[in-house]
């Protein structure tokens, strides 16, 4: 029995075979992930709906399962607001925080360390975000 609160199968499965720098993408319901993906991304989709499964509350479900030691977004343009950027930076805490221009953030998501790719009913723009999968410190390492 799972004690998780997430419990899909194929997120679970994938997380368990990422490792230290792997990159998770989760993207809004605009991303064009099948032109995105990478040779060893796997594409879930939780976008059943415009505005249902928005990415913070999966972003609030990695969190409780796998550790993210980075995060990359795209840089907005000067005149649009970002605000679910300062978000992100809120829940994630104490993470290396990355801005790239628009091509450089798809070529990115592009590459072999992407290997899950969760599309979200996310509408704001802007909320797409790549994640750095981080360590898991041993109990001994913990006092250190």
């Amino acid at each position: 029995m799972l004690t998780t609160a997430v419990i899909h199968p194929t997120i679970l499965e994938v997380l368990a075979r990422s490792g230290h720098f792997a990159q998770l993408v989760i993207a809004d319901g605009n991303l064009a992930v099948g032109a995105l993906m990478g040779p060893n991304a796997t594409v879930v989709h939780l976008n059943f709906k415009p505005g249902l499964l928005d990415t913070l509350t999966v972003l609030k479900g990695i969190l409780e399962i796998c550790p993210i030691q980075g995060a990359t977004v795209m840089e907005k343009p000067q005149e649009n607001s970002a605000e679910i950027h300062h978000n992100y930076k809120t829940l994630l805490g104490d993470v290396s925080w990355t801005e790239m221009a628009r091509w450089e953030f798809y070529d990115k998501i592009r590459e072999p360390a992407t290997t899950l790719i969760i599309q979200t009913g996310e509408q704001r723009r802007f909320a797409n975000i790549i994640l750095t999968v981080g360590v898991v410190k041993m109990l001994e390492e913990s006092n250190y």
